[in-house]
């Protein structure tokens, strides 16, 4: 039997607030039968900070913030969860559907394609155990849960968030991979240990490695084939009108 065909969106380097509308939109059009599976990986330009869709409080500063002469974008996210700060990180999205109705497990079989790529590199992860005082940290690299992976000395390298509707999943994540230590204690008010990557590149050409092995693990994780498709004119038009709608905006 031939592997079904899930799309794979080029990397795309934008904005807070157009990345999520892709994301919302890539969700919207499956549900409605409209749009294959798809896979992307993209980085956020300027920096920003994601809130997570019931996030309800954050510190106030956050709106002043700037990093490299531009000001950090704040912007939520159609998933759950709680803040991220996307500077230095590769962030992927999931859009399928068939993973059935437990929450927990449809983490796990999607993040299975993230535990095999790195591995594939020599980096190990494994599931996160949230710890007391968790909702109560705005932070989501502060701490980890049963839906994020963590290195064997407990780094998180992958913090996930997830968004149903009826059958149809997306399920985006951040990794970190080149943080700049002092902007996170700006925003977060806590040290941060970068994860020790054990791959030698570094900016673009780490990025295209890592989509590269994520790309190959998830065609064997999920026994399918990828197609190359950047968006349309068409597509890029849908998208827009959702950030003119303003529906990612805080």
């Amino acid at each position: 039997m031939a592997n079904s065909v899930w799309r794979l969106i080029p990397l795309l380097r934008a904005s807070g607030k157009l990345q999520m509308a892709i994301d919302k939109w890539l969700l919207q059009q499956h549900l409605a039968q409209k749009h294959p599976p798809t896979l992307r990986f993209y980085t956020w330009q300027p920096a920003a900070i994601s809130l997570g869709y019931h996030q309800q409080r954050w510190p106030e500063f956050w709106q002043q913030l700037s990093w490299q002469g531009m000001p950090v974008e704040l912007v939520r996210r159609p998933s759950g969860g709680r803040a991220v700060l996307h500077q230095g990180d590769l962030t992927y999205a999931v859009v399928a559907s068939g993973f059935g109705s437990s929450r927990l497990k449809a983490y796990q079989t999607i993040c299975q394609f993230l535990i095999e790529g790195w591995r594939a590199t020599g980096l190990d992860l494994h599931y996160g155990e949230a710890k007391r005082g968790y909702i109560h940290n705005p932070n989501c690299f502060g701490t980890a849960t049963g839906a994020d992976l963590v290195t064997a000395d407990g780094c998180k390298l992958i913090g996930s968030a997830q968004l149903r509707r009826g059958d149809a999943i997306l399920q985006h994540g951040s990794m970190r991979l080149q943080p700049d230590v002092s902007l996170f204690d700006r925003v977060f008010g806590e040290e941060l240990i970068p994860v020790k990557l054990p791959l030698s590149e570094g900016g673009d050409d780490l990025i295209a490695t890592v989509i590269d092995v994520l790309s190959a693990a998830a065609c064997r994780c999920f026994e399918i084939d990828l197609e190359v498709q950047p968006l349309s004119d068409d597509e890029w038009q849908d998208i827009l009108k959702l950030t003119t709608n303003n529906l990612c905006q805080i």
